[in-house]
């Protein structure tokens, strides 16, 4: 029998979360979004929260995401943040406190990582 041990930081919770989206497209872009995080933020952990899957550093959100029928979306948990970054996410739709993305239009990495740095950085000044 082989035994499946899971990766440092990443919940089971989370992996149940992403199977049960309908679209391989738009699970293989979350998959994608949650490996350049752990790759930026070794130390992040996940958890969901409020019915989405979360990122946490040091025991306070990061940001969460999720997939809907039309779009996936980033929540920065800062919609100050989204406002401050606006020039860098023209293009995309957004909404007070969401980035959406499409399979056909992900987030670029370098913008992803971009975003990332931001908001660790904002939570590190708080």
């Amino acid at each position: 029998m082989i035994r499946v041990v899971s990766q440092p930081g990443r919940s089971d919770q989370v992996d149940a979360y992403l199977a049960t989206l309908a679209s391989d497209e738009q699970r293989a872009a979350l998959e994608h979004v949650r490996a350049e995080v752990h790759r930026l933020v070794p130390e992040v952990t996940e958890a969901i929260s409020y019915g989405l899957p979360t990122f946490k550093l040091r025991g306070r959100s990061l940001f969460a995401f999720g997939g809907w029928k039309e779009h996936c979306s980033i929540y920065p948990m800062s919609g100050s943040f989204l406002d401050a970054n606006a020039d860098a996410l023209k293009g995309y739709d957004r909404t007070k406190g969401s980035l959406h993305f499409t399979t056909d239009a992900p987030l670029p990495d370098a913008l992803l990582e971009d975003l990332v740095r931001r908001r660790v950085a904002e939570l590190a000044a708080r």
